[in-house]
């Protein structure tokens, strides 16, 4: 059984491309269908977030496991491999148990340190568990991140300065106004993003805030708390004349502004220039707001600038992180290894049993008024005679399971027990780590 990760993030692909191949919350059900029934795909996870898409597989073989992903990708999202293939990147074996390790403790977002990511993969793998795509292997991986990503956090400072993007977003506000004294905001949406985004707003001047959102009582909830105006979703545009700041992340799967509603703003506002942060993916904002003058419109891209900064600072914490990932990778990679064994260790005895029970019938029935006591002494003697006989070579095999003739001991205990042509068995259960 093999790992794999096809997908692509913000070092692989521009925001025009994650958004072509982001899985909208309502569609995850049926993409993890069709993914189990992809060719080979044995278990398989989706995280689908503004930054990443990835798709985690267990699979049979690599090279075609690959190729079959990369295809459910394409299928699914009604788009020609040629169109985003060379925007992807692939990870199999060790390499994707790091890769998946590294999501989880925050070392490969955007924001290094950022304490989304965790959240954003613990749901995407209840998602996966939901639709009954998880099994043993990603069970015991994904519960191996999760602990990995919970020791980086208390052992290392990675996360003491993580800037989000929301931050980031409100510093970049700050370089094209020099000031938020006196300036009014507008939030389109009510998620966390922008939940931080007005606490940045409120402690850097921002004194008026307008929230609209699709749920308006969500809208009217966030507004209260930050002493703002709720506004009707289907009614927003007709308000932005009146702000100087829009901030939008929403999970709408087309533009929610156009550059006529921007233009029609500026033309009430007298041209007075207005600032947009799009940190949605799919983009909440026509690109070609852009093109209008007195308008500066910044993507959820636009934010690495301002956070590399930040990053700088924490090349050490990081490093004592990847140390941190580099042992618990070691141990979770003897534990896949020994799923070899089980089958194995199982076939052993059942091959040990099957002789004992029939070799025992052949005796008994030449052995005429025995007792039930004593067939029972006859059972426990033959028994034992066959737990010892193979205590020794499933001792070894468990001993040389982490080793580097691991394969060679399989294939010598499965040709001398002639298992070597017997179907293997689904794990019943995973060795000790």
């Amino acid at each position: 059984m093999n790992i794999i990760v096809v997908g692509l993030n913000h070092k692989t692909a521009p925001v025009e491309i994650r958004e072509k191949l982001s899985f909208q919350p309502d569609l995850l059900e049926e993409a993890h269908k069709r993914l189990l029934k992809t060719p080979g795909v044995t278990e398989g996870m989706i995280l689908s977030t503004c930054n990443r898409v990835e798709v985690y597989s267990c699979i049979n073989d690599i090279e075609s496991g690959i190729m079959e992903v990369k295809g459910f990708l394409s299928a699914f999202h009604g788009l020609p491999l040629e169109r985003f293939e060379e925007h992807l990147f692939v990870c199999s074996a060790e390499d994707a148990l790091r890769h998946l390790f590294r999501v989880a403790a925050s070392l490969d977002s955007m924001v290094v340190g950022e304490p989304q990511i965790l959240g954003q993969l613990k749901d995407a793998y209840q998602t996966s568990c939901k639709n009954k795509a998880a099994g043993v292997i990603l069970n015991k991986l994904l519960h191996r991140a999760f602990s990995t990503a919970k020791r980086v956090r208390t052992e290392t400072k990675i996360a003491s300065s993580a800037v989000s993007i929301s931050y980031a977003a409100v510093e970049l506000a700050k370089k094209i106004f020099g000031s938020l004294e006196g300036k009014v905001v507008m939030l389109v949406g009510a998620g966390e993003m922008c939940e931080l985004a007005a606490k940045h707003f409120i402690n850097s001047g921002i004194k008026d805030i307008y929230v609209t959102n699709r749920t308006f009582e969500r809208a009217e909830k966030l507004a209260e708390e930050f002493k703002g105006t709720p506004v009707n979703f289907n009614e927003f545009q007709h308000t932005l004349h009146k702000v100087d700041i829009v901030l939008s992340s929403t999970g709408a799967t087309h533009y929610i502004i156009k550059p006529a509603d921007v233009t029609e703003a500026l033309k009430a506002r007298k041209q007075k220039p207005m600032f947009f942060i799009d940190i949605a993916v799919p983009r909440d904002i026509d690109p070609k707001v852009n093109d209008i003058d007195n308008v500066y419109l910044y993507d959820i891209d636009d934010m690495q600038g301002v956070i590399e900064a930040n990053v700088k600072g924490r090349s050490k914490e990081a490093e004592k992180a990847e140390e941190i990932i580099a042992e618990e990778l070691m141990v979770f990679i003897h534990w896949l290894k020994t799923l070899d064994l089980t089958p194995t260790i199982v076939g052993i005895k059942e091959r040990g049993e099957d002789i004992r029970r029939k070799e025992l019938e052949k005796a008994l029935a030449h052995l005429n008024g025995l007792s039930p006591e004593q067939i029972k002494v006859l059972e426990s003697l033959t028994s034992a005679i066959v737990n010892k006989l193979i205590h020794h070579p499933v001792v070894a095999l468990k001993t040389h399971a982490k080793g580097h003739y691991r394969d060679m001991y399989l294939e010598v205990a499965r040709n001398m027990f002639d298992l070597a042509d017997k179907e293997k068995e689904e794990p019943e259960e995973a060795l000790e780590e």
